[in-house]
């Protein structure tokens, strides 16, 4: 967990230095204030583009200098210090220190394991296949951190063939060759870690039996990498046509289904979907802690607004124990029943 969180002209806030304890830390105050601000910057010591997915640049105050730290310090006995941000001079290059040294944008995977949910992602289900394969590989993220290695290098490589396959004087096929040897690489890679976690997970939610929460059955679509090497070159032709690559693991699908009623998760009730979503998350905090030995931070936005009051208490019930767990709120007494939480007014 985190044992302080400090803030130097990130978004709306000019400087935040905060405290939280053990458990439940609960950010409260009106709206436009700044409590998902502080979630975001949590967000960002993890790799990735944070819970709002926005270019570097805009994280900055507006009416600041042009750049922007979030750092923190573990808490004890770890105490180990981690830092990002950016410099005015740079505002779209990102900085990560690690105890002061500096450090890659992916090791940050190697010391928090940080889940999210928002009311933007309420419509997982129904939305693009991208916003749910970006959501499974922050679920491969926590369990495996050396994914973001292989999907950094495997976008590098494609980003790189789909410029070679748009030359006007055509490709050199030997540089073909030699970047799709990478995508396969890294491909297959991320094609096998995928499958491992949704495997794992979806063991993990068969052996939680239903509460509060509907209970998710979950599959991996395009599971098969295999070969694809072959694929990519088979595809050159088709694929210049197309401007991009038209198979490999940045196609693929996390396919989720209300387990009970048997009907896939994007044909469910709006409330339904939440309930799904907010079951995998904790069944996979649950699995992050049983296979990392550590648990996992976790950011709810907003995520009890729309509770009446004995759901609320029944999920903060669910949530206790699970490590440290940040929430948001217009008004401190939706977190009524939270017991002895970090309390904290933005605004």
């Amino acid at each position: 967990m985190l044992g302080r969180l400090t803030l130097t002209d990130f978004r709306n806030h000019a400087g935040l230095d905060l405290q939280p304890g053990p458990g439940f830390v609960c950010l409260y105050g009106q709206n436009g204030a700044g409590k998902t601000n502080v979630l975001e910057a949590v967000s960002m010591l993890a790799p990735g583009r944070g819970l709002r997915g926005s270019a570097l640049g805009e994280m900055a105050r507006s009416d600041g200098p042009g750049g922007w730290s979030v750092s923190a310090s573990l808490a004890e006995p770890d105490a180990t210090t981690l830092g990002t941000g950016t410099l005015p001079t740079a505002p779209e290059r990102r900085i990560v220190r690690i105890n002061s040294a500096a450090a890659s944008v992916n090791s940050l995977a190697e010391w928090l394991a940080v889940l999210w949910l928002t009311p933007a992602m309420d419509r997982l289900f129904s939305g693009p296949a991208g916003d749910r394969r970006r959501f499974l590989d922050r679920l491969v993220l926590a369990l495996e951190p050396g994914h973001a290695h292989h999907a950094s290098r495997f976008e590098a490589a494609m980003r790189a063939r789909n410029k070679l396959l748009a030359e006007p004087d055509g490709a050199d096929p030997e540089w073909l060759s030699a970047l799709e040897a990478g995508m396969a690489e890294h491909g297959e890679a991320l094609g096998a870690a995928r499958a491992r976690t949704v495997a794992a997970l979806a063991e993990q939610l068969a052996a939680t039996p239903e509460d509060l929460f509907a209970r998710p059955a979950i599959a991996l679509d395009l599971a098969d990498q295999d070969d694809l090497a072959s694929r990519l070159r088979a595809n050159r032709g088709r694929d210049a046509a197309a401007g991009r690559a038209t198979e490999g693991p940045h196609r693929q699908d996390l396919l989720v289904t209300h387990a009970d009623k048997r009907q896939p998760a994007a044909r469910c009730s709006t409330g339904e979907q939440k309930a799904l979503l907010l079951g995998l998350v904790l069944a996979h905090a649950a699995l992050v802690t049983s296979r990392r030995g550590a648990l996992p931070l976790l950011l709810l936005d907003e995520v009890a607004a729309h509770l009446d009051p004995g759901r609320r208490v029944a999920l903060f019930e669910r949530l206790a124990g699970r490590g440290q767990v940040w929430m948001t709120a217009t008004e401190a007494a939706l977190f009524d029943g939270t017991g002895d939480a970090t309390m904290v007014h933005i605004g």
